[in-house]
């Protein structure tokens, strides 16, 4: 009895260790930010419907990352518009080196449970299709279909000064 304890322990210890090993290094990549993003159709008012593709060693940390991903892509990356009705979006922010300048911020924003996840949401059941599951090298690029909150995002950006409204000119 003794013995199970010890190696029920030992398990739950390794597997422990093993994921949090595997948040960091998602975190790594995601302050890399390596994804991909694009359209997957037409959203509400005011949302994008996107797929983004995260890589990680981990299939449950790459869909983890991939609504942070989502967000980071709209903000400072936009995307192209490929059929499903989709057009092209410009990114969010207008400067390129706003990231930087407001590093602070963002780091916060960014965060684990950030600020970031009161603009997104899973547009699936949770479930990432089999063709959304890539074994690339020792990794797996995985994609999930993700709605932002465009329009709420931007409103509060405004608000915090972070970028500028549509309407303060040029």
């Amino acid at each position: 009895m003794k013995k199970m304890k010890v190696i029920t322990m030992l398990f739950l210890l390794i597997t422990t260790v093993s994921f949090a090993q595997a948040r960091k290094k998602a975190d790594r990549d995601t302050k890399e930010w390596r994804y991909e993003i694009e359209c997957a159709g037409i959203g509400k008012e005011g949302t994008y419907l996107i797929k983004v593709w995260s890589y990680s060693k981990r299939k449950d940390v790459a869909i983890q990352q991939c609504m942070k991903n989502a967000v980071h892509g709209v903000l400072f990356k936009g995307f192209a518009g490929r059929g499903q009705g989709c057009t092209s979006q410009k990114a969010l922010a207008n400067s390129p080196n706003i990231e930087e300048e407001k590093a602070d911020f963002f780091d916060e924003f960014f965060a684990d449970g950030g600020k970031f996840m009161k603009y997104v949401s899973d547009a699936g059941d949770g479930n990432v299709a089999a063709s959304d599951r890539l074994k690339v090298g020792n990794e797996y690029k995985m994609g999930v279909l993700v709605v932002v909150n465009k329009d709420a995002l931007r409103k509060d950006l405004e608000a915090a000064g972070i970028i500028r409204g549509l309407s303060s000119g040029f």
